[in-house]
């Protein structure tokens, strides 16, 4: 909790005096456009926060209880990280994916990348695992070499709304974690009406965090799980870390830093996605009791300090507007 105050209490300053520049969010180039792979200067707001970034990031990770090597990490969430890197040696890129901060469009870019797909449209379901190689399936010296000689990269999203995506997701959608996480949610969190009558597929926001909060996040879900347990930003220098706000943008900045052929470009979102916007973020946040988003936050505020995110506005005044 120490370590939390400090950045906290380092960061929140700058973050509160940026706030207002860093809502501004320029359009991209339509794609197909000439200038989607052309170097262009970074926005200054956008400079702004990669410098507030990386000052917190050096601050959080000179912390003298943090890990800052792979090696110095516990086995478990040496475990994790490992198995959350994937490798493209061809063009010596690192890249740690994240759930919900779309990854999949990202491992499709990767496999294009390695040959093993002809098209970053190509219509097919995602194979998470196959034609993909992890760090975790690298010897110990292997690794060394491509942590010390890689580009390495990581795109993050806000917090809340990253769970929310998740939340809809894997709860509106996919039977697989209304059996799994769904039933046992609706059995430990709900007392009327019945949970005999749920099928796991009617979990409430409410529902979704209080099981949260009652989760070790060493050992979440990784859709849920919190950024910094994911890709141990300390444990790993990022060469770059991008965000999800400014996808297309950053996504072009590290094709171009590895020197991908201008021809692949990141891909658009799938017709049927349906992204969480600020509103309905606000909307769930609004609906669901500010004590329960207060004592989950602690959870999830390295990722709001490491990666420079606002804390939520879930006052009584605010969600009456």
């Amino acid at each position: 909790m120490l370590m939390f105050g400090v950045i906290v209490a380092s960061s929140g300053l700058l973050l509160m005096i940026e706030r207002g520049i860093l809502a501004e969010v320029k359009t991209p180039p339509p794609r197909g456009d000439v200038a989607w792979r052309t170097h262009s200067r970074e926005p200054e707001e956008q400079q702004t926060l990669r410098e507030i970034r990386n000052r917190t990031l050096r601050r959080a990770c000179g912390q003298q209880d943090v890990a800052r090597s792979v090696w110095a990490l516990p086995p478990g969430p040496r475990r994790t990280l490992l198995r959350h890197i994937i490798v493209n040696d061809k063009y010596k890129l690192l890249y740690c994916y994240v759930p919900k901060v779309a990854c999949s469009n990202w491992k499709r870019v990767l496999k294009v990348l390695d040959g093993r797909l002809d098209s970053v449209d190509a219509r097919l379901k995602m194979d998470h695992r196959s034609d993909l190689v992890f760090l975790a399936d690298l010897s110990a010296e292997q690794i060394r070499h491509r942590l010390q000689h890689y580009y390495k990269v990581l795109f993050v999203r806000e917090p809340l709304e990253r769970l929310l995506s998740a939340y809809r997701n894997k709860f509106g959608e996919i039977k697989e974690y209304q059996q799994r996480y769904g039933l046992e949610i609706v059995r430990r969190y709900r007392q009327q009406p019945p949970a005999a009558a749920s099928k796991g597929d009617d979990v409430t926001f409410s529902e979704f965090l209080r099981y949260l909060l009652d989760e070790d996040e060493e050992k979440m879900n990784e859709h849920w799980m919190p950024i910094y347990q994911l890709c141990q930003p300390c444990a790993v220098p990022y060469d770059f870390i991008g965000t999800y706000e400014r996808l297309r943008e950053d996504a072009n900045r590290v094709l171009d830093a590895i020197g991908a052929p201008a021809y692949i470009q990141f891909p658009e979102r799938q017709a049927w996605y349906k992204p969480v916007s600020r509103e309905t973020l606000q909307y769930y946040l609004c609906n669901t009791p500010q004590g329960l988003v207060r004592e989950l936050l602690p959870k999830y505020i390295m990722d709001y300090s490491l990666f420079a995110y606002t804390l939520p506005n879930i006052t009584s005044e605010y969600c009456r507007q």
